[in-house]
């Protein structure tokens, strides 16, 4: 991947960047709020019917959203775009199933906390890609978050590893890779063409798949309101809003942002589903919004 910035992109700087910022802590709120209500839908829908049909109504408010900026970008720059979304969304679907089916096989705190190793590989992918190490300030903050995830997912984490935990592993360094190439073509491409391509791509994905795992759903409201929910607002908006963003902040920062999604989670569920916080998951908690704030407020390096 080259690191030259194409002229017709806006350089970065601080107004932007705190915006940016700003908005993947409203995606990752809204990921957070809606884990419990993905849960409880998925004892009556089938994984991959579920994730196709939340990939194709996203993919399909999208394209309404997007229609103008098409327009006026033109066939070659929609199509460039649409390419490097789909790569992105290759390791967005990629992640998504071996999450899924990790789950089968390891704990919930367990999947957890290996699928948010994400926030550590995304700087060090980075580096070896770009050949460039992440600031101090950044590799502290990562460290610090990455403690307190390891608190509040899982405070009795087991050492060893089964299967589950290794497709788990695996869906961590997908969606770090998915982070990369996302910040990557954002940058250089039309935001709208990039974020379109990454759904759709997953969409196709996810329908193919219907091959292996035939579709089984009981159409029930909740069913219905989680498909909505996670169509509309977790996936169409949060997605156009995280390529949006990612234009004008690194890949590590959104990796470390992002790890606010557990704390939204638990959070929501001990206000809708009664759960109970832990002493350690409260540490957790703060360690990760300490770890956010320790690089929100060092001046931005250039991307």
């Amino acid at each position: 991947m080259s690191t030259a910035a194409t002229p017709n992109r806006v350089a970065f700087s601080t107004s932007p960047r705190w915006r940016a910022d700003l908005s993947l802590a409203v995606v990752a709120l809204i990921w957070g709020t809606t884990f419990v209500v993905v849960k409880s839908a998925l004892g009556e829908i089938s994984t991959m019917y579920f994730l196709a049909l939340r990939f194709g109504l996203a993919a399909l408010c999208m394209l309404a959203l997007f229609a103008p900026a098409f327009r006026r970008a033109g066939r070659r720059a929609v199509l460039s775009g649409l390419a490097g979304g789909a790569l992105a969304g290759v390791f967005l679907w990629t992640g998504y199933v071996l999450q899924t089916f990790g789950l089968k096989y390891t704990t919930a705190g367990k999947s957890g906390f290996i699928t948010g190793l994400y926030i550590v590989l995304v700087p060090l992918i980075s580096a070896a890609l770009y050949r460039r190490a992440p600031r101090i300030a950044e590799l502290v903050g990562i460290l610090i978050a990455a403690g307190g995830l390891t608190l509040l997912t899982t405070p009795s984490l087991e050492l060893h590893m089964n299967r589950g935990d290794v497709l788990t592993l695996g869906c961590a360094v997908a969606f770090a890779l998915h982070l990369i190439v996302l910040g990557y073509y954002s940058r250089r491409e039309a935001f709208e063409a990039v974020a379109f391509g990454q759904i759709a791509g997953a969409a196709v994905l996810s329908g193919l798949s219907l091959v292996v795992e035939p579709p089984r759903a009981h159409w029930s409201p909740g069913v219905l309101t989680a498909l909505v929910l996670t169509g509309v607002f977790g996936t169409a908006l949060a997605f156009a809003v995280q390529t949006w963003a990612q234009q004008f902040t690194s890949a590590t920062r959104t990796a470390l942002i992002f790890a606010l999604e557990p704390v939204f989670a638990l959070l929501t569920a001990v206000g809708l589903a009664g759960e109970t916080v832990t002493g350690s998951g409260l540490i957790g908690a703060a360690l990760i919004l300490a770890g956010i704030l320790l690089v929100e407020l060092k001046p931005a390096a250039r991307l």
